[in-house]
């Protein structure tokens, strides 16, 4: 049997926020608290380059999504910024059916091609993505392709 999922609105934004809480609490991962994620959500999914996929029913896992324009397409770029279900969860489907619904999203707002950064420690999320359709080789060059990331902080 197939997760439920849906396309999340600004509603959602709490429950979202409680799961991303916990995304981040499970990998000892800063956090700003579920309030102060679920105003930020709240106005993400309120505009346009945002949207989110729940899975479940209760909702369990989620998918939040970027995107942006880019200059060699002329559809859009799509970051999965965020993937997740609860641990309890995990094995019975619902990640596929978030992954899957997230990418039919994509194709109906002309999508040109959907990013994911995975740690390279993280090896079942690396089998995840590649089980539906992903891989960590750059399309042209054939090379593994790799994420670079600085924070700005105030004053650097």
């Amino acid at each position: 049997m197939t997760a439920a999922t849906r396309r999340a609105t600004p509603h959602d934004a709490a429950r979202l926020a409680e799961l991303l809480h916990a995304f981040n609490t499970e990998f000892d991962t800063e956090t700003p608290g579920v309030e102060v994620l679920a105003e930020r959500l709240r106005t993400l999914l309120g505009g346009t380059s945002t949207f989110a996929v729940l899975g479940g029913d209760p909702a369990v896992g989620l998918a939040l999504v970027t995107l942006r324009p880019n200059v060699w397409s002329e559809g859009p770029v799509a970051l999965l910024d965020e993937m997740y279900v609860e641990p309890a969860r995990r094995g019975g489907g619902v990640g596929g059916a978030v992954l899957r619904h997230m990418v039919e999203i994509c194709r109906e707002l002309g999508v040109a091609a959907i990013e994911i950064n995975v740690d390279e420690s993280d090896a079942a999320a690396m089998r995840f993505y590649e089980r539906h359709g992903f891989n960590g080789v750059d399309p042209d060059s054939g090379e593994r392709a790799l994420y670079f990331y600085r924070s700005l902080e105030v004053g650097d």
